[in-house]
């Protein structure tokens, strides 16, 4: 039971990074029927900004707070969703959808070879977690070890998705952001700044992009150009399996890959082992879309004849 319940606590904390970046996708497609492909490397890029600024020195010889820090690398993930969507996004949606998908894919081979180019191979000045990570920093549930690193990143998802659950269900923001969603034009009609409406949610994406970034790079101590590539296939698979316009469901869907995957490679290591759990999520994609395309806890849409 303990090799049982470690891959279940491993599968919870990986899940909640693969959760939280579903989230950042589906706010974006609930505002613009979008898929943000970027969002993994706008993820990456807030990172390394995070790393940057704890070098910073404010009062003496002390070094600016990673807290601190990260809350000043949402906001620039914000900035960097919402500068995409003012600047890029809008604009070629007018003119065709698949011109966003190419300009999204040039997004991201963009964001990545700056990141190459500008840090190169990975920095030798490592960077902390935001939750206790030594040796001893855990707890014995069930007799498996469950490190207070993992138990944070989960706490923190699941704070994010009920705040946006909030900001949807409870504020006239999320009102704005569900009304643009359902029908954009009518929206403009009864004076809703659609504009900045579908700003905010890319804007809102790219801050829990960057959320994932911090908390990634600091479960592995450093930052790499590459380090969200994996990741966001899974977010993708966790967004689709509980549907793409639900917060809910990318929660739900994340979690379920990520204990699913490690279970599989803890005791199926000769189908699947730690080298094909990536398969688990393309698997979970292509059933999906083949059985219930609209997600676990998606909205089927329905068409007038």
């Amino acid at each position: 039971m303990d090799r049982f319940f470690d891959a279940v606590f491993l599968g919870l904390s990986s899940g909640a990074i693969y959760a939280l970046v579903a989230l950042g996708l589906v706010v974006v497609f609930r505002g613009t029927g979008h898929l943000n492909f970027a969002a993994g490397e706008m993820a990456t890029f807030s990172a390394y900004i995070v790393w940057v600024v704890t070098t910073w020195t404010l009062f003496g010889d002390s070094a600016l707070p990673l807290w601190l820090a990260t809350i000043g690398g949402m906001v620039f993930g914000f900035a960097l969703g919402a500068a995409t969507e003012v600047f890029i996004v809008s604009p070629l949606s007018k003119k065709s959808p698949l011109a966003v998908f190419v300009a999204l894919i040039a997004i991201l081979l963009g964001i990545n070879a700056i990141d190459s180019g500008r840090w190169g191979p990975p920095p030798s000045e490592e960077i902390d977690s935001l939750f206790p990570n030594d040796p001893d920093d855990f707890v014995r549930l069930f007799g498996a070890v469950w490190r207070w690193e993992d138990i944070g990143t989960l706490i923190v998802t699941l704070a994010a998705s009920a705040l946006l659950f909030l900001l949807f269900a409870k504020t006239k923001i999320g009102l704005a952001m569900r009304a643009v969603a359902s029908n954009p034009d009518s929206s403009k009609l009864v004076g809703v700044p659609t504009k900045l409406v579908l700003a905010g949610s890319w804007g809102l994406s790219g801050a829990l992009a960057a959320l994932a970034g911090v908390m990634v790079a600091g479960s592995q101590a450093q930052v790499t150009p590459t380090m969200m590539f994996t990741i966001f296939v899974y977010a993708s698979a966790a967004a689709t399996l509980g549907g793409l316009d639900s917060p809910i469901g990318a929660v739900v869907g994340g979690l379920s890959i990520g204990v699913v995957e490690n279970l599989a490679a803890e005791f199926a290591p000769g189908w699947v082992g730690q080298e094909m759990k990536l398969s688990v999520a393309l698997l979970c994609i292509f059933v999906v879309l083949f059985v219930k395309p609209s997600g676990l806890f998606g909205t089927e849409k329905v068409e007038r004849v």
